[in-house]
């Protein structure tokens, strides 16, 4: 697993070379993304461990996946990525692995999530035509996707619109293991 410090660094860089790149200030990015000046500030400065939330609105305001904001080094024409460089986040019981990802020609994510039982993650809204796929490997996944919720047993596998709000929840009583795909057109995250 990467060291935490060299992840916060390489997000810093990345973000703050993300958003040079495409001409924005950081008020710009700031109104694009929801996320306040002052947490772009410290995320471009390395000061703080942004959450998986934080992260996705600035990639998508930036029309990059979120694993070109912490990846660590360039990638090159056949990427292979070893266990101990994949990203982790967690939060408390939750914990949520970015496998890989790309950003052309279209933004793709495959994540590997665990929720302990009792626990939840609160998606944010994606960019209009974003969708997630996923299939349940252990437990059983609670996801609800505006307002409505659907029970996705272990082997079975749901494909959503991502552009409204979502829960990931674990009601049962035992470990919630699922792999996830986001696919974002890239014309839309150009805009």
């Amino acid at each position: 697993m990467q060291d935490p410090e060299t992840i916060t660094q390489a997000i810093a860089t990345n973000v703050r070379a993300q958003r040079t790149h495409r001409g924005l200030t950081l008020d710009a990015l700031a109104a694009r993304s929801g996320v306040s000046r002052g947490m772009l500030v410290q995320v471009e400065q390395a000061r703080t461990n942004p959450s998986v939330s934080t992260l996705t609105r600035i990639a998508s305001a930036l029309g990059v996946t979120v694993a070109r904001l912490v990846e660590v080094s360039d990638v090159p024409m056949v990427r292979v990525v070893d266990k101990a460089d994949v990203v982790t986040f967690e939060q408390g019981d939750v914990r949520a692995r970015l496998l890989v990802g790309a950003d052309s020609p279209m933004i793709l994510e495959l994540w590997d999530w665990r929720l302990a039982p009792g626990e939840h993650h609160d998606g944010d809204p994606h960019p209009a035509g974003t969708r997630e796929m996923l299939t349940v490997l252990a437990g059983e996944l609670t996801l609800t996707v505006h307002g409505k919720s659907h029970a996705i047993g272990v082997d079975d596998a749901v494909l959503f619109t991502a552009d409204r709000a979502h829960r990931y929840a674990n009601e049962g009583r035992e470990e919630l293991r699922f792999v996830m795909v986001v696919a974002e057109p890239r014309a839309l995250a150009d805009q």
